[in-house]
């Protein structure tokens, strides 16, 4: 189910994304199905620092899960996601 993606040279990291499939989650106290996937990135720690590939695949994680983002400038959109 889950893999890690192999950096060949000269790659610096390298971003695998797994199959779409529904699983269960919990959701307001309620188990539901949901689409789910998961992602695993690889990377060089000598070019790339760990902070940085995390907030690369909290960006990633954000499109996905909200798409219509992407045309709105994100000074307006952290305001509406906070609540």
């Amino acid at each position: 189910m889950l893999s890690t993606p192999i950096i060949n040279p000269p790659q610096s990291a390298i971003l695998g994304i797994h199959a779409t499939k529904d699983r269960p989650v919990a959701e307001y106290g309620q188990v539901v199905i949901r689409s789910m996937n998961y992602l695993a990135l690889s990377h060089d720690q000598r070019i790339i620092g760990g902070c940085e590939a995390v907030q690369f695949l909290g960006a990633i994680k954000e499109s996905l899960e909200y798409p219509s983002l992407q045309f709105v400038p994100r000074e307006e959109a952290l305001p509406a996601l906070r609540g």
